[in-house]
């Protein structure tokens, strides 16, 4: 089996939608199953054993960390050079757009998964006014394609909802070997917490944005004491969280990656997580492997794997309150936090990557033959 898979965004950026395109690649390598990456030029010419088809663009004003631009004509004599028997689009805009027409002239099976909810985003960035054609442009594309694949029950509804047909899950898993409480480290932690590792040290993993709503974070700082925040990753927003930030107990450690991610994880105590927009949110599970409960808005997977009271808790979106609650119910008790952390553990190692992804590899398995029988 040969699977082209078109992307938007792919290394060296660093996300949750990242993290799944190398998880699924990594996969079908151990089956056997050979793949192309078509994905924006960003000087990575392989990743691995899978050529990146590289497309070129311009840098989004709104977000520079990402390009944009459309396939070309060159791009296509390459995919097809590739004679992918499926063609997987990872949410697609622009290039998975083009990339639809591709497949559909090369004639072969397609399935497109949701992990990015545009129409929500743009409210963030001040342009919702584009919200319907956002929406009506989302419903055109997954129809599209052969399947359509939803990251949550709750995304599953809500693309149902917007009038996409045949949508399956594609749930989310953990590598409970790589997040594990084994990696907590007394020197990361110190660094974490700003040389006060007695103090309840909380932790976000994920962009800097204004859907994330980290500014809410502060409030928790305020309410709760003796705790101090660790803020992972980068992003637009950072300037202006890093000013929101000042003179708190508030650490922006930049992008971490491997085993020092592993550490930060595992050192930590409580992970918080106030994002407004979310697919899944693959990081409450890395929390949980790494055993520290959550508190997280009850946004696209989190109503799923958190279970109130014994793994974290959740909040409706907004609410500060709720949150700052959350967070003081496991603060207040080192022997809850240690428990908490011992039934998030518990309930991430049964969630295996290898199982979840052979269930897609089943469907592309489905979605082919199904092709060739409508040609006979």
């Amino acid at each position: 089996m040969r699977v082209a898979i078109f992307t938007d965004t792919f290394l060296p950026k660093i996300d949750g939608i990242v993290t799944i395109i190398c998880l699924l690649i990594d996969h079908l390598e151990t089956r056997g199953i050979q793949t192309a990456i078509v994905a924006p030029k960003l000087g990575i010419e392989r990743y691995k054993n899978s050529p990146i088809i590289g497309v070129p663009g311009v840098r989004m004003p709104l977000y520079p960390e990402l390009t944009w631009g459309p396939p070309t004509f060159g791009t296509y004599r390459q995919v097809k050079a590739f004679q992918p028997d499926l063609a997987h689009f990872i949410h697609p805009a622009l290039i998975g757009g083009f990339g639809l027409l591709m497949a559909s002239r090369l004639r072969i099976a397609s399935v497109a998964s949701f992990h990015l909810d545009y129409a929500r985003l743009v409210h963030h960035f001040n342009i919702g006014f584009i919200e319907p054609g956002a929406d009506w442009l989302t419903r055109i594309l997954f129809n599209w394609a052969d399947y359509a694949l939803a990251p949550s029950r709750l995304i599953q509804q809500d693309m149902l909802r917007l009038g996409i047909r045949r949508v399956g899950l594609w749930r989310r898993g953990v590598d409970a070997v790589r997040f594990n409480p084994a990696f907590r480290s007394a020197e990361m932690r110190a660094y974490l917490s700003g040389g006060q590792p007695d103090d309840t040290l909380l932790l976000y993993v994920g962009r800097l944005s204004t859907e994330k709503k980290l500014e809410s974070l502060r409030d928790v700082l305020g309410a709760v004491p003796g705790t101090r925040l660790a803020l992972i990753g980068d992003g637009p927003a950072r300037p202006a969280l890093e000013a929101h930030f000042a003179r708190t107990n508030t650490l922006f450690t930049g992008y971490l990656q491997d085993e020092v991610l592993s550490q930060a994880y595992a050192s930590a105590d409580v992970f918080v997580f106030p994002s407004a927009l979310e697919t899944f949110g693959l990081v409450v599970l890395e929390a949980f492997a790494s055993g520290i409960p959550v508190v997280a808005a009850r946004v696209g997977g989190v109503p799923d794997v958190v279970e109130e009271g014994r793994t974290g808790y959740t909040f409706a979106v907004g609410d500060t309150a709720a949150l700052i609650d959350g967070v003081r119910q496991i603060a207040a008790s080192r022997d809850r936090m240690s428990a908490m952390g011992q039934a998030a553990r518990a309930y991430a190692e049964a969630q295996s990557w290898p199982a979840i992804m052979d269930e897609v590899v089943d469907l592309y398995e489905h979605l082919i033959a199904a092709r060739k029988a409508r040609r006979r």
